[in-house]
């Protein structure tokens, strides 16, 4: 314990540059599943941040953002296979007109995108609040640089959702003809209970957070 106290701001600062450098990677991917990955290192940047200021809001957001996680990250891998396996391809710049050809799996896909930028109403939401209060009451100027980070994040995440699901279907979609076809009934039941669990835990974060209450009393004492 006297350790990771004294290691804190050393981690903190960590924390931020990866949330950081995650972001400005991801903005520049044109690979959809980098674009992902690099949005995951970022996200994974405030769970560390949360546990490190060592106040109870903000681990209590660092756990549920774990958790978020892997709801919200997982059926984002999950709808890029999905796309790949239909086209083998994953170049962004390749994928516009989505919305048209596929407008199921577009919809879904706009509803994970949502969630991991932090829509209210969403799981996602209460996670990173939950942590910036937390590091905000340890640490403002840490909150600060977190926060405008995240507003970066939904700026690289739409701007991806926008290139992909939206405008005049790409020669390249146009080029495959039948072979792009929309969400099938497994792929849809794979996908409905992350959503489910995105929005209870959204509106009921205290499934989870009673069960860690506990777990986070004894480790800040």
């Amino acid at each position: 314990p006297e350790a990771a106290v004294s290691w804190a701001p050393v981690i903190i600062v960590l924390s931020l540059i990866g949330i950081i450098y995650g972001a400005i990677v991801a903005l520049v991917q044109p690979d959809l599943k980098k674009l992902v990955a690099y949005s995951s290192v970022s996200h994974m940047g405030f769970v560390t941040l949360g546990i490190f200021v060592f106040q109870e809001q903000g681990m209590q957001g660092a756990i549920l953002q774990m958790i978020n996680h892997g709801l919200i990250t997982g059926a984002l891998f999950l709808l890029v296979g999905v796309i790949y396996e239909r086209t083998h391809d994953r170049t962004i710049a390749k994928m516009g007109g989505l919305g048209s050809v596929t407008p199921v799996y577009a919809a879904a896909f706009g509803f994970f995108v949502f969630a991991s930028v932090g829509l209210p109403g969403l799981s996602g939401f209460v996670g990173e609040f939950l942590t910036l209060l937390g590091t905000f009451v340890a640490n403002p100027v840490a909150a600060a640089i977190a926060t405008f980070v995240m507003i970066f994040a939904a700026g690289y995440l739409l701007w991806m959702f926008q290139r992909i699901a939206f405008g005049e279907v790409s020669e390249f979609l146009k080029g495959l003809g039948s072979h792009v076809t929309d969400l099938k009934p497994i792929e849809a039941m794979t996908l409905v209970p992350l959503g489910v669990l995105v929005v209870v835990f959204g509106l009921y974060p205290g499934l989870i957070l009673e069960l860690v209450q506990g777990s986070v009393d004894q480790a800040l004492s």
